[in-house]
């Protein structure tokens, strides 16, 4: 039998290496580690690594080989080392591998203590480059801001909006997801619930009031937070407050460094 030409390890003579190449969007059950122990959901990945321009492909089907595979919960070490993997199956020095999934939590209502579930988009990242391991947790938390200007002007009342807070995080250490959505919703106006019954509502309303932010606020004490830990090397910080009496919405943003 002859054997089937192996086109993607064939040499390529244009001389342009290409700086990723992979999958994206394969779309799989996974098991995420959490402060609750585990926590299944599903994730996007997106795996690429860099290929030498006289390597003419990649091989495709080794990102879903190694996935496939995978029986670990996704957490630091166990990105790290499933990073490292990807790159021995595809003979490269550098590389990333991303997953983006919903991440769920059971939050109790302030006065009725009533339960329900609030979801918030994540994203782990891990990248090898030139040896360097780099480990990044993005989370996405909706909470509650309440304008300190329509405050102090209005007679009664404030107008509010619902805002997205983006954290984006580069650690050397664990730093978990629930620890990044206690910090962003401890520094908003109020945070949000799945479901409130009337008294609960009235104590969110009236602790919005009691805790005016601008968006400027938002990001500025969050990222005084995030400064201070040992464990984040890098950090970005956005806030989009979707205006509920404009049709635009207000952002602010903090880098570090």
């Amino acid at each position: 039998m002859n054997a089937i030409a192996d086109v993607q390890s064939s040499l390529d003579k244009r001389n342009m290496p290409i700086n990723q190449v992979g999958i994206k969007d394969l779309r799989l059950p996974v098991v995420i580690a959490s402060d609750d122990g585990s926590q299944h959901t599903v994730a996007r990945f997106t795996m690429t690594v860099f290929l030498p321009a006289d390597q003419k492909g990649t091989h495709m089907s080794r990102f879903v080989a190694l996935m496939e595979e995978s029986e670990h919960a996704v957490a630091f070490d166990s990105l790290r080392r499933l990073t490292e993997l990807m790159l021995e199956r595809l003979d490269s020095h550098s590389g990333k591998l991303s997953l983006n999934f919903p991440f769920f939590r059971q939050k109790t209502a302030p006065i009725s203590g009533i339960k329900s579930t609030l979801d918030y988009d994540v994203t782990l990242s891990g990248e090898i480059c030139s040896g360097q391991y780099r480990h990044t947790l993005k989370v996405m938390v909706p909470v509650t801001s309440l304008c300190p200007c329509s405050k102090e002007i209005s007679q009664y009342g404030a107008h509010n909006q619902r805002s997205h807070v983006t954290v984006s995080l580069c650690c050397t250490r664990v730093v978990n997801i629930e620890e990044v959505i206690d910090l962003v919703e401890s520094q908003a106006s109020c945070q949000l619930y799945g479901l409130l019954k009337r008294p609960d509502e009235k104590f969110v309303t009236e602790h919005a009031y009691d805790n005016p932010k601008f968006v400027e606020d938002m990001v500025r004490d969050i990222a005084t937070a995030l400064k201070a830990d040992p464990r984040i090397d890098a950090f970005t910080v956005e806030s989009e407050n979707f205006e509920s009496i404009h049709n635009h919405s207000a952002y602010a943003m903090i880098q570090f460094p």
